[in-house]
């Protein structure tokens, strides 16, 4: 069985998992969605614009052809959420067969028109093909730099699964399985939005016990929503859950805890975001958790404020009045 891979984005996700594919001895084909960044990386073998100084193993393949790269069984998407279904279509428009393919979705957002998770995206434009999502406290710089880390690759299909998990373990990645697609994927998705409000609490100047609060009472909020949406509640306390959302709340590479930051030293949205190369997948995200919070009556309070302040001009400070004068109540975590 040809264990062949396609990756479909080159951020620095994307190019991670291509790195440390590569280095395996697999046969990767990356494929980034803009032309030009396909050539530079074609001359350059290094991705200058996601991760510097990191050299492409010699046996990485570059196709600026998205046909050429769907021609391998395994299939990765990494781009942001919110562009997912364009490249669907466009996939779509190229009638290659996908009969036995199997994609894998690394990204980690909630698309705010239909408020579908990635996994749903696929599914809904490729048809029933196999899905699969990897998803974990991975930050690219720390993984393609050889530091052990975990991760959860979730499926339907134990035995996709389970050769998935084969394929992504290395000595410094370890690979754990899951069937909670649902609950991976929420927790991947909504953890981006608490990271927000922990970069805005340490652009205030505040300190580890509102750190610890924000993360504490965000878990439960994303367990509240996970529930409600089908999830299974220990998910979240699990590698994809807790795991991911403390690495995104406390790590110094999370572009959400940076924008977080940058908002809470007084700088609006319109401005962090236009200094940006990559992507901070909790801003799309908030306003589809915002309006899918409202939609089946689920209770987020961070999440709300941060959506006020990222969209609505409510200043930081006034967000953390209005959530500490909050009527008091037994803790509860779900």
């Amino acid at each position: 069985m040809s264990n062949k891979v396609s990756i479909i984005g080159a951020g620095s996700w994307g190019t991670t998992l291509a790195i440390i594919l590569s280095q395996k001895g697999i046969e990767v084909t990356l494929h980034s969605v803009f032309k030009e960044h396909n050539l530079a990386m074609q001359r350059e073998r290094i991705n200058a614009l996601f991760l510097k100084g990191v050299k492409f193993p010699s046996n990485l393949i570059i196709s600026p052809s998205l046909e050429t790269a769907l021609e391998n069984q395994i299939v990765i998407i990494a781009i942001p959420a919110k562009f997912v279904r364009k490249i669907c279509t466009t996939i779509k428009k190229h009638k290659i067969s996908l009969k036995n393919k199997i994609f894998v979705s690394v990204s980690k957002g909630i698309e705010a028109k239909s408020l579908k998770r990635v996994s749903e995206i696929i599914r809904e434009e490729l048809g029933r093909v196999d899905i699969a999502v990897l998803s974990g406290p991975n930050i690219a710089q720390e993984i393609v730099s050889g530091i052990p880390s975990t991760t959860i690759i979730a499926c339907k299909d134990k035995k996709i699964g389970k050769r998935l998990q084969l394929l992504f373990t290395s000595s410094a990645f370890r690979v754990y399985l899951h069937e909670d697609l649902v609950g991976v994927e929420l927790g991947g998705a909504i953890k981006n939005i608490i990271a927000i409000a922990c970069g805005i609490s340490d652009g205030l100047g505040f300190g580890t016990n509102t750190k610890a609060a924000i993360v504490t009472r965000g878990l439960a909020e994303i367990a509240r929503l996970g529930k409600k949406l089908g999830a299974m509640p220990q998910t979240f306390w699990g590698i994809s859950g807790i795991g991911d959302l403390v690495t995104t709340c406390f790590s110094p590479y999370s572009r959400n805890r940076s924008v977080g930051e940058q908002i809470g030293k007084g700088k609006k949205l319109k401005e962090v975001i236009a200094k940006m190369s990559m992507v901070a997948e909790g801003v799309e995200t908030v306003k589809s958790a915002f309006t899918l919070s409202k939609k089946i009556d689920v209770d987020m309070p961070i999440t709300r404020q941060v959506y006020a302040v990222l969209y609505q001009n409510k200043s930081p400070q006034k967000a953390v009045s209005d959530l500490m004068r909050r009527p008091l109540k037994k803790e509860k975590v779900g």
